[in-house]
């Protein structure tokens, strides 16, 4: 949509497809306010079916996501639960065809959003459930960190740049780095550490959002405390210093999602104890 609030496409994205789906499944999941459960319960109606018609297996993801937050709440719903079958029974398929020891992936290139499709899996397997989904899921996410850390130690979060990607058998982008790569792992290692059990993931997380505090290429911090804003990215030699939503967003998403993580974290020791 342009200034004059004019659509400026006849079709929409794949990606914002699935992005949409992915909000209103979470709104619908978790808001307890009637009005926007009902203006979110219209639109999610709209447009589940046809996300089966996209082609993007981020967009996939993405409505996989949305989708597992709306059936906590509404799990009766037959065509829901179909479309999670079929879109996740597609990643798997992806999964399958290209497999190597040496490439854990679901395409034959790495680009943006990376950990959001092994998320995808990872819920579905544990919630339709397939044990192949989940350890699909679990092994492709542990590839994916593997790939995206400076030494085999640990060191700092390195995500795929956005400036060429990484395709297989390719030389890999460093630069540059996006916001919405971090969030997109923060959200995919903390649904590892649910579904597992495993503290390893809790630590991963936080180690992905430690590059927007500084711990990271340069060093230097990506979220902005004076503005309560992120910075759009890491160049080779910069921070980006344009602050758009899409940053902000990613950053405090990821900072809610470890907040919420560690608050049922503490409940359940305490229950332990």
């Amino acid at each position: 949509m342009d200034y004059q609030r004019q659509w400026r496409e006849e079709k929409g994205s794949d990606d914002s497809h699935g992005r949409a789906l992915w909000a209103l499944g979470t709104l619908l999941g978790r808001s307890n306010t009637p009005t926007l459960q009902s203006m979110a319960g219209k639109l999610f109606e709209q447009t589940i079916q046809p996300i089966l018609q996209t082609t993007s297996p981020r967009a996939w993801a993405f409505a996989l996501i949305g989708i597992h937050e709306y059936v906590q709440r509404f799990a009766g719903d037959r065509l829901a639960g179909q479309v999670r079958e079929e879109l996740s029974g597609r990643l798997l398929t992806l999964y399958r065809n290209h497999r190597a020891d040496e490439w854990r992936w679901f395409e034959d290139v790495l680009t943006y959003c990376n950990a959001a499709l092994p998320h995808a899996l990872l819920l579905s397997g544990k919630y339709v459930p397939d044990k192949e989904m989940t350890d699909a899921g679990l092994e492709s996410l542990t590839w994916l960190m593997n790939l995206q850390r400076t030494n085999a130690e640990g060191g700092h979060f390195v995500p795929i740049g956005s400036n060429g990607f990484y395709e297989r058998g390719g030389k890999r982008a460093r630069f540059d780095q996006q916001p919405v790569e971090v969030q997109a792992t923060v959200s995919a290692c903390l649904a590892a550490h649910r579904i597992t059990g495993e503290k390893s993931w809790r630590r991963e997380a936080r180690r992905a959002f430690e590059w927007f505090l500084g711990r990271n290429d340069l060093n230097l911090p990506i979220y902005d405390p004076t503005t309560g804003g992120c910075r759009d990215g890491l160049h080779p030699d910069r921070p980006n210093e344009n602050q758009g939503a899409e940053s902000t967003l990613a950053f405090l998403q990821s900072l809610l999602e470890l907040r919420l993580d560690e608050n049922t974290f503490q409940s359940m020791e305490a229950k332990n104890e």
